[in-house]
């Protein structure tokens, strides 16, 4: 079990928290578009962040019809990135940078992501990672759901023992149908459970601030 040959990210929860920038991004794309529609703002998207797109869009413009949703969800996610690429702020989590840095030097590092199509290459852009990362899928390519793009990183990198690190239950649910392990980050070290799954402490309490180590299966696996 301790011999995992991948690791696979999730973004949003985990890697960084964009949240108060894309709400933003967001009520500009509903005021310009759909201005009857309720403007959404951190905590709203925190509950929504790691679910599919199309999901997202009927959760939070129900008032709308299915095309109108996506014409929105279009805006907003053109809104978003351009707020993203133009934000000067530090929205990565403290340490982060430095847990991937050392993991790459072990492991093959992924990204998969139930964003839209364009996202992932802004994080790792804003985010520094582009040396670290070797390949990335998201929803907004394939169309597929988290678990069938974690079976197609696993696929196309011929890993044979991969486990995903992600924030939320829907990760944790998407490893699980992929079939492989799910890591648990539990106050400042990362511990894996073949079979259970924390992520950081979810989204109302901060994700583990400066820790100068990281464990996987109850073992030690970089420090910085």
């Amino acid at each position: 079990m301790n011999n995992f040959d991948g690791i696979i990210f999730d973004v949003d929860g985990t890697i960084w928290d964009t949240t108060s920038v894309v709400a933003q991004a967001w009520n500009k794309a509903i005021d310009e578009n759909f201005p009857n529609v309720k403007h959404v703002d951190s905590y709203i998207l925190k509950g929504q962040f790691g679910k599919t797109m199309d999901v997202i869009a009927k959760n939070l413009f129900s008032i709308l019809n299915k095309d109108e949703q996506k014409i929105l969800m279009d805006k907003c996610a053109e809104e978003e990135q351009t707020f993203l690429e133009n934000t000067t702020e530090n929205l990565k989590y403290d340490g982060i940078y430095e847990v991937i840095q050392k993991l790459s030097e072990k492991y093959p590092l992924f990204i998969v992501s139930n964003c839209q199509d364009g996202y992932i290459p802004v994080v790792i852009q804003k985010n520094n990672l582009g040396e670290y990362i070797k390949d990335t899928e998201c929803f907004g390519v394939t169309g597929l759901n988290k678990d069938e793009n974690i079976k197609l990183i696993v696929k196309r990198n011929n890993l044979k023992n991969p486990v995903y690190v992600g924030d939320t239950l829907w990760d944790a649910r998407a490893a699980e149908k992929a079939g492989w392990q799910k890591v648990v980050v539990d106050g400042g070290d990362i511990a894996v459970g073949s079979r259970w799954f924390l992520g950081w402490p979810q989204r109302h309490a901060p994700p583990p601030r400066a820790t100068s180590h990281c464990r996987l299966f109850g073992r030690e696996v970089c420090r910085y």
